[in-house]
């Protein structure tokens, strides 16, 4: 039909009143024709208005529009679904997950079978109640002794002319010759000891007080050269040869071995500057570092044993002479002291020693070995076999320490059985029977972890689980 025909077949329609056309009439031509479409669906459809006429929207564009609203509705029915699907799976996980932690330590008790508890090395021990003799061990250093620790340094100024003692660790003796040194000084007190002399010879014959002034210089010049360490003997060389040395002999004060020398031949050399130090090794300190939870067994005059071990089967004794009055705050130990002597010098200063101090414990205590103790920083567990064979954690407090066993003062009683090796292991299969809960009679687990009762189901309940009904059959809404 074409557009002419279309738009009078509707102007006629439009101008034709309702009652005047019999319902069911049919009508011939084009009216006829016009007249089989009802004539609500002959109304002109809305149209926007245009700068080139009416414009009528096509049907492509109402497509596109319809489909876009579906892809919404779509999009937020999926969000919500999967919101809610989500808070469901949640609680459907906190009530099925029967292998979460039910005890206050995070670790649970397992079952070993004896072959995986031979194969790992279990051993077990029991609960003993006793003495407890305690064993303080800790390494020490051999160093000298600084009550025999000399410093050899001259009262004068000079030149050295001599060394006699040239090298560090040379022995010397109490007397020997050190070096031999020239001072102005010494000369100028050659002389005037020489003239005090000569002048005794010629007050012989006078006056009382004239022999007593001449006899008070001459000993004053004698002190004056003995006071700057002038040998008594070479002071009477001087008065019997009436000679003047140029260069002076400088001996030791000390006898032991040279630890430090810093002099040299021609060296100048000022009053009171140290040229040797000695160190007399007849006598050396060990010293050591005790831990302060140990320092109650440690007292003045205590028998000590030391094993050296350049000397494997020679241990010597001492006995402690001083504990420092302060702590190391890094290290949390007290530096002690012990006085050994030492015959033929075995004991070298440097060398480390250990030292094993011996006390006495409690006469009661509860003790168990060192190795059934797992200590995690913040508390100290064992395990103990209980009656139906499971090995449970239980946090125990802990007294003083030996070598080999640890005092227990809560937590443990007479009789009962621990784990005395491979605590670690244990605590380990523990903690994965904690994570992994009801998978650990999967096979291939040799652990069997303690699961927590079910709680009763009220009659006409339906049980919960991934393939009845209840609360997993309300997911789909």
């Amino acid at each position: 039909m074409s557009d002419e025909r279309y738009d009078a077949a509707n102007e006629r329609v439009a101008g034709v009143p309702q009652g005047d056309t019999p319902r069911g009439a049919p009508e011939s031509g084009v009216d006829a024709g016009v007249q089989s479409t009802p004539p609500s669906n002959l109304t002109p459809e809305p149209s926007t208005e245009s700068p080139f006429g009416r414009v009528r929207p096509s049907g492509r564009r109402r497509a596109i529009g319809v489909a876009g609203l579906a892809l919404v509705l779509v999009a937020a029915f999926a969000v919500v679904y999967l919101l809610t699907r989500g808070e469901e799976n949640a609680t459907a996980t906190a009530e099925h997950n029967h292998g979460a932690p039910t005890t206050a330590t995070g670790t649970e008790p397992v079952m070993l079978t004896a072959e995986s508890a031979r194969r790992i090395g279990v051993t077990f021990a029991p609960v003993v109640l006793g003495a407890l003799a305690t064993e303080i061990r800790t390494v020490a250093q051999v160093t000298f002794d600084e009550t025999r620790v000399k410093a050899i340094s001259p009262k004068i100024d000079g030149w050295v002319e001599e060394l006699y003692v040239n090298y560090t660790g040379q022995p010397v003796q109490q007397g020997q010759a050190l070096l031999s040194i020239y001072s102005p000084m010494l000369v100028s007190a050659q002389q005037e000891l020489l003239l005090a002399r000569q002048l005794t010879v010629d007050v012989a014959g006078g006056t009382q007080d004239a022999q007593r002034g001449a006899a008070n210089l001459r000993e004053s010049a004698r002190r004056r050269l003995a006071f700057w360490d002038v040998p008594a003997s070479e002071i009477d060389r001087i008065e019997q040869t009436g000679e003047v040395r140029k260069a002076l002999v400088l001996r030791a004060t000390a006898g032991g071995v040279v630890i430090e020398k810093s002099v040299l031949a021609g060296q100048r050399v000022m009053a009171g500057e140290t040229l040797y130090q000695v160190a007399d090794l007849s006598t050396v300190w060990l010293e050591g570092e005790v831990f302060e939870r140990d320092l109650p067994g440690i007292r003045l005059g205590q028998l000590v044993t030391a094993e050296f071990e350049a000397l494997p089967d020679a241990p010597r004794t001492g006995r402690i002479t001083y504990v420092y009055p302060t702590l190391n705050p890094e290290t949390r130990t007290v530096r002690v002291r012990v006085e050994l002597s030492n015959p033929r010098l075995a004991l070298k200063p440097g060398m480390y020693a250990t030292i094993r101090v011996s006390g006495s414990g409690p006469d009661s205590a509860l003790s168990v070995p060192r190795s059934a103790v797992l200590s995690t920083g913040t508390r100290n567990l064992v395990f103990v076999k209980r009656a139906d064979g499971m090995l449970e954690p239980r946090e125990v407090v802990l007294g003083l320490a030996t070598t080999d066993r640890m005092q227990i003062l809560r937590g443990l009683v007479v009789g009962d059985t621990v784990v005395a090796s491979a605590t670690f292991l244990i605590d380990a299969e523990s903690n994965l029977g904690t994570s992994l809960g009801g998978m650990g009679d999967m096979p291939g687990m040799e652990i069997t972890p303690r699961t927590p009762a079910a709680p009763a189901r009220p009659a006409g309940v339906p049980p919960k689980g991934n393939g009845g009904s209840g609360a997993h059959s309300g997911h789909g809404g």
